[in-house]
């Protein structure tokens, strides 16, 4: 681990030969001395990429990666800066959707068990799993091309969940001539499904409001309010094209005489070829990502309302994770924002929020393990001003899924959950020793070192009831 600085209450800064930025890392006391030594290596690898701006930062969930370290973040120059797949990470648009219902933990309770059955058998889970649409190809086309708009326009959810989505559920530029038949072929049976690993779908009750008007401004209204979360991503086909395009960089590095720190940050310039296509490419599996939660999220809904017809089941909204954006910042004009394993945080006043958040700032949701709590937050000026508006995604392993594996059965987290009073529904026990909480940073450490920085503020706190994994 190099030499840092607390340059303040939850910032740090090294820098090293080569480093073009300094490297910075958000974390509390607490929780810095937990940052893998593997991050900051890939932290300063980062910082000597072309065209790096401002720093090369990771966030308190930051663990090592593929290229960049996941809870990473990198905004580059448009004409000196590059774009890497390994800054946006193999599950392109792995995100979460969150919704609000009208309904309460103490009214839910009694048909908690049979509600999340019933979610488990709605909504295909699990490594492979195989929608319930079958999807052609001008189907996957227009998934790829229209994102959560073409799921509306087919009848699953509104025009309201729409203007509650990050890029309204499609980013423009996708074009599915630059993604391989291989990729198709992987999608084409995977939409509208959930997958495996850190995935999942949760029931979930508010446990503490922090900020009533902000919080009844996202529809947020009381505490043991039920809310609901979606994480899932590009599955098979955003593998691929990630798996696909590392390839091509790593000639475009050498065509272009690019100094690579290390070979996973395989890159090329912004305004090149072979990074256009990536970008293209890189945007289909973004909207089919959106795609893929609008689906589930409809599934949901009408679940819900199987169970409490008469319920309201609003969407607050939906966050990308791993994506590379052109976005303007003050004092720097278009840049190129890598987040990968990050949230978008962006303050009040911006016109990518949605209308109604628009004077609030953004709402920032922050999963936790399935077995303590997620967090609502909302943008600051600070992370405008620091991070390219950017903030952590989740709690962050400290545990490989190897490791989890060998040190807990599935069988046991289970028990221990349903102790607490969760139901737990699972498509195999392995995935549940993968993602036992243990596995995980805790969650409260890592709020609290971005609220520290003033990256976000929180909200609201969730706890899960039901826990569907994949």
């Amino acid at each position: 681990m190099p030499e840092s600085k607390q340059v303040r209450p939850g910032v740090w800064e090294f820098r090293e030969d080569g480093m073009s930025v300094p490297g910075r890392i958000y974390a509390t006391e607490k929780l810095f001395p937990t940052i893998e030594d593997g991050v900051f290596r890939q932290i300063a690898n980062v910082a000597r990429l072309p065209g790096i701006l401002n720093a090369s930062m990771a966030m308190p969930d930051a663990h090592y990666g593929y290229g960049f370290p996941i809870g990473g973040v990198a905004a580059f120059d448009l004409d000196k800066g590059v774009v890497s797949p390994g800054g946006v990470g193999y599950d392109i648009n792995c995100g979460v959707r969150m919704m609000a219902t009208s309904l309460t933990a103490a009214g839910i309770k009694p048909k908690l068990t049979p509600l999340m059955d019933d979610l488990f058998d709605s909504v295909p889970s699990g490594l492979g799993s195989k929608s319930r649409l079958r999807a052609g190809e001008s189907q996957l086309k227009e998934a790829c091309l229209e994102g959560a708009g073409w799921a509306v326009s087919e009848g699953y959810g509104t025009e309201d969940d729409l203007r509650h989505t990050e890029e309204e559920g499609c980013i423009e530029g996708a074009d599915t001539d630059t993604i391989s038949q291989r990729a198709k072929d992987r999608g084409r049976p995977q939409i509208g499904t959930l997958g495996s690993g850190n995935h999942f779908l949760e029931v979930q009750k508010v446990d503490k409001i922090y900020d009533s008007a902000i919080a009844k401004k996202f529809g947020i209204n009381e505490e043991g309010q039920i809310t609901i979360m979606i994480h899932c991503g590009s599955r098979g086909l955003g593998y691929q094209v990630a798996d696909d395009y590392i390839s091509l960089m790593l000639a475009a590095a050498r065509k272009y005489h690019i100094p690579l720190p290390d070979s996973e940050l395989a890159c090329a310039p912004i305004n090149s070829k072979e990074a256009g296509d990536y970008i293209k490419a890189m945007y289909c599996a973004v909207n089919y990502a959106f795609c893929n939660r609008q689906m589930i999220a409809h599934w949901v809904r009408e679940t819900f309302k199987s169970h409490f017809p008469g319920c309201e089941v609003k969407q607050v909204y939906d966050v990308c994770h791993n994506i590379a954006k052109f976005e303007e910042h003050e004092g720097y004009g278009k840049v190129c924002v890598h987040r990968k394993g990050a949230t978008r945080a962006f303050a009040a006043g911006r016109r990518e929020i949605p209308e109604a958040y628009r004077a609030a700032g953004q709402p920032v949701i922050i999963p936790g393990d399935m077995g303590t709590a997620s967090y609502v937050l909302v943008g600051t000026k600070t992370a405008m001003n620091e991070t390219f508006g950017s903030v952590c995604h989740g709690a962050g392993r400290v545990m490989s899924r190897t490791k989890a594996t060998h040190s807990y059965r599935g069988e046991d987290v289970k028990r221990k959950m349903e102790s607490e009073g969760k139901v737990v529904r699972a498509d195999s026990m392995k995935v549940l020793s993968e993602e036992a909480p243990q596995a995980y940073k805790d969650i409260d450490e890592v709020i609290k070192s971005v609220e520290l920085a003033g990256l976000s503020r929180p909200i609201a706190r969730l706890v899960p009831m039901g826990v569907a994994k994949g």
